[in-house]
């Protein structure tokens, strides 16, 4: 007999469960855990845990290969991109990205500036190339990626002879985000680290070499990197001293399975991907997000001044809203123990800049958010005595 289907309210109540806001590791979905939990002892009446599965044996690779598929089929990614299950998390390819792509050491690299984690890209990036930052502009408001105007604006901006421009789409730490990637000069391949916001929306891999993302925000647990590699740019680029375990080439090779890989992780991920297609696509994520997002902003602009937001309007993330609270930082300090009091955890702003920071990833509900503007309306009122609408 089938288990009886349950609700992610349902469990969230049964097991005390918080709300999750952290920039990473993030929230799961309910179900997706739920599942883990189910097949945890004996997966797929193998007697084991997958855990415990060899990674070489056909049932994992039966897992590995179907979150590849799925991965493929929700992000619509071309047939000439090979899709990578790799460990070291997004600082890792720091490393493995001017390692794999710089063709000769020394070579000149553009890096796109916009925050916190293309800064430290770029900082590794040094030890092997000749690293050209480049301070965006803020990027256009507009969701599309059309934007004549943004594109010549870059154009001007990048070097016609770099081995390839680099961009966070996502700033998770800053709460900036791309509205619409930057055009490189002709040959020259973009690589944009997604790892706060890919399935979150659509990608157009025409405009692409490369993109990667850690899981541990919209797509699974901690411990794999997914990297979505154009099949070119791992012929003849690599410098002579990549590391067999940071080769895209090896990688590829060996269908993710060089080494030992984070067989749990990649499990997980398969779930999520799962949950992503059931709960109606990408395309459907973006909705929420843009729902999501647009309730807690629309809130900070009409509090009179009591939470702000120090991002400007026409680069705010969807994924990591930044805001502040104009009574300064202790505050700031009560706002977040008070929320956490009330099961909503991990508004603290990155230690870095300090202030307040809501993730709204995949997993993280249109409830949970009304949860949280509710709670926030609810603390003006106490403090400020400001009824918000």
């Amino acid at each position: 007999m089938a288990p009886t289907p349950v609700s992610a309210h349902d469990l969230s109540q049964k097991h005390k469960r918080v709300v999750n806001f952290s920039a990473g590791p993030s929230k799961l979905p309910d179900t997706v855990l739920q599942r883990a939990q189910e097949e945890m002892l004996n997966f797929r009446e193998t007697g084991s845990s997958v855990m415990e599965l060899s990674h070489r044996g056909k049932t994992f690779k039966s897992v590995i290969s179907e979150a590849e598929k799925l991965t493929r089929q929700l992000l619509n990614v071309p047939d000439n991109f090979r899709i990578l299950f790799m460990q070291g998390g997004g600082c890792g390819q720091f490393a493995a990205v001017p390692l794999n792509l710089a063709g000769s050491p020394g070579a000149t690299v553009d890096y796109i500036v916009t925050g916190r984690w293309s800064e430290s890209a770029a900082k590794e990036a040094e030890k092997y190339c000749q690293v050209r930052k480049v301070h965006a502009p803020k990027p256009h408001a507009s969701d599309s990626s059309d934007s004549e105007d943004s594109e010549e604006e870059w154009w001007s901006e990048l070097s016609e002879n770099a081995a390839y421009v680099y961009m966070c789409d996502n700033e998770t730490v800053d709460g900036v985000e791309f509205k619409c990637p930057p055009r490189t000069p002709p040959g020259v391949p973009l690589v944009a680290d997604m790892s706060s916001n890919m399935m979150s929306r659509p990608i157009d891999f025409s405009k692409y070499g490369l993109v990667f993302a850690g899981a541990q925000k919209n797509l699974g647990p901690a411990g794999v990197t997914v990297v979505i590699v154009r099949e070119d740019l791992m012929d003849g680029r690599a410098l002579p001293f990549c590391p067999s375990v940071l080769s895209y080439h090896v990688t590829s090779r060996n269908d993710s399975l060089y080494n030992t890989p984070p067989t749990f992780s990649i499990y997980v991920t398969g779930l999520v991907m799962q949950w992503v297609r059931d709960s109606g696509g990408v395309a459907r994520m973006q909705e929420l997000s843009r729902e999501k997002s647009s309730l807690l902003y629309n809130l900070i602009e009409n509090s009179q001044g009591f939470y702000y937001c120090p991002v400007d309007k026409s680069c705010r993330s969807r994924m990591n809203i930044v805001f502040r609270l104009s009574g300064g930082e202790a505050l700031e300090k009560r706002f977040a123990e008070e929320a956490a009091k009330q099961g909503l955890t991990n508004l603290e702003g990155h230690r870095s800049i300090g202030g307040l920071r809501a993730s709204l990833y995949n997993a993280v509900t249109i409830a949970d958010t009304r949860t949280l503007a509710s709670f926030m309306r609810d603390f003006a009122k106490r403090v400020a005595q400001i009824d918000l609408a």
